[in-house]
């Protein structure tokens, strides 16, 4: 697609400095399938998303605190695709987006905790949007996890994906709890 043209050009670049810098390791990218996913996982650096876009071919539209899209370097965000969301008022325009993106076939991915993690806890509670978002649009969920710290020049951060599955409950709580556990179990062992 056209109006994806920078992040096709930015990502061997981030792909490079992720791998160059901080010796990532991926697991489990053939648990990606094609076509509209959620990927949901834990939240614990903002390099997450340059560590996500180095972690699958797949185009990916990020969930960002609108408060990126003001600053001075906004336009970045933009280019990357990513969706505003204001997250202490009205999120209808992006949900809308968000929903848009999933029924394109598109892969929206989601850090349910809502922000990083800076806590001395494994996990956040998680937000409902990530399972709401699959429910709706019959997507597929990817879970990921985030584990070890970003160290410079070591091998450090492994980013791992888990197979797909789709929701089977319309209680959101209920379905929330369910992604909560599984990636809290997956980092705790």
């Amino acid at each position: 697609m056209r109006k994806y043209r920078f992040y096709r050009f930015a990502r061997p670049i981030i792909k490079f400095l992720m791998k160059v810098l901080f010796r990532i390791e991926v697991i489990g990218e053939e648990n990606i399938p094609d076509g509209k996913l959620v990927l949901a996982g834990n939240h614990t650096n903002i390099l997450d998303a340059w560590l996500l876009i180095s972690g699958t071919k797949r185009t990916l539209r990020f969930l960002a605190k609108k408060e990126l899209h003001e600053g001075p370097f906004s336009f970045i965000f933009k280019w990357m695709a990513t969706i505003p969301v204001n997250r202490g008022g009205d999120t209808t325009k992006a949900k809308e987006m968000a929903y848009e993106a999933l029924n394109n076939n598109e892969a929206v991915v989601i850090f349910p905790e809502g922000t990083i993690n800076k806590t001395n806890k494994t996990i956040m509670p998680f937000k409902k949007g990530a399972v709401t978002f699959a429910s709706r649009t019959k997507s597929p969920i990817v879970p990921f996890t985030i584990k070890r710290k970003y160290k410079l020049f070591r091998k450090s951060v492994i980013l791992e994906f888990y197979k797909p599955y789709y929701t089977k409950s319309d209680i959101m709580e209920e379905e929330n709890n369910k992604l909560m556990d599984r990636i809290t179990k997956e980092l705790e062992r």
